[in-house]
């Protein structure tokens, strides 16, 4: 199998550590691996079937299996390769669509909503925001949320209607253009939640993430502490429910302790493991690798032309 994980270039000299991991785990189950720039891709649409896409300003031999890692970082330009892949004939893991939907946080919701599955309170505003309607919605403290994010960033706690104001006011300041999702604040266990990491349809394992500097958040990349947690039947249910709702073969779902069980913070496409490999003692890269050669001898013949 040729594999082809696109990612972005880092901006330091060191290979994230997904990377090292899969490249690892790749040599050892006989994939020919490939870490592929965003930046070095060019798209030509045209007639000329899999030479549409350049590599370096050169034609070259398409992958088997592409997997995406740009994640919230996916723009237009990382669709449009996607997308253009996924007509050649190429198993895109996950798919061009749902990286899109899960992307957008409020359409992610949206989803997950409509599938009826448990979340916190959501609600979209603009500049001007009412502070009374928000009380009234949402409620106090809430969670003030950029449509697209990752690793807790874009993500504050307004605690109270004053902070809100003075926040709001900052932010319409800079850009009243921006739109920004509030969100009910569930704090049955303030500063802990749960990643739960799902492949082909299957709960691999969870990771307790808990802050260790009071914050809210406790996102492993923002130096909270990662323990394995032990399965059950509702968590796995949510995890898998949310990872099919959105079309995702791999998917990272955070979980939020709420009094009645859990509640669906958030859903990943290109979720990082390196904090989840050293909690679990899982080897996540290679379970990510051997589905992806699982997608492969289920996708359709490649097409010789289709631009």
């Amino acid at each position: 199998m040729n594999l082809w994980v696109l990612h972005k270039r880092p901006s330091g000299m060191v290979e994230p550590y997904e990377l090292m991991r899969l490249r690892e785990e790749a040599r050892a189950l006989d994939i020919r691996f490939e870490a592929v720039a965003l930046e070095e891709i060019d798209l030509i649409v045209s007639r000329g079937g899999r030479r549409s896409i350049r590599r370096c300003g050169a034609e070259v031999e398409l992958p088997d299996v592409l997997l995406p890692r740009t994640g919230s970082g996916t723009d237009y330009f990382s669709l449009a390769i996607l997308r253009q892949l996924e007509h050649l004939g190429v198993a895109v893991v996950n798919p061009s669509s749902a990286i899109e939907a899960v992307k957008d946080k409020l359409y992610a919701h949206q989803i997950l909503a409509q599938s009826n599955l448990p979340i916190p309170r959501t609600m979209l505003v603009r500049f001007p925001v009412d502070p009374h309607l928000v009380a009234q919605q949402i409620g106090f403290p809430c969670v003030i949320k950029l449509l697209v994010g990752s690793y807790g960033d874009g993500v504050v706690l307004s605690r109270d209607p004053a902070s809100f104001r003075d926040l709001m006011e900052l932010v319409s300041g800079l850009d009243r253009s921006q739109s920004l999702i509030l969100q009910q604040y569930i704090g049955t266990r303030p500063g802990k939640d749960l990643r739960v990491w799902v492949i082909g349809s299957q709960v691999i394992g969870a990771m307790l993430r808990s802050s260790t500097d009071g914050s809210f958040k406790a996102n492993i990349s923002r130096g909270g502490d990662g323990q394995a947690f032990p399965l059950n039947p509702e968590l796995e249910r949510l995890a898998r429910d949310s990872a099919a709702a959105l079309n995702l073969d791999i998917a990272g779902v955070d979980l939020l302790f709420d009094r009645d069980g859990y509640s669906i913070c958030e859903v990943n496409s290109a979720p990082g493991f390196q904090g989840f490999e050293t909690a679990t003692g899982l080897n996540v890269a290679r379970l990510v690798l051997e589905h992806c050669r699982s997608k492969l001898q289920l996708s359709p013949p490649k097409l010789a032309c289709v631009f």
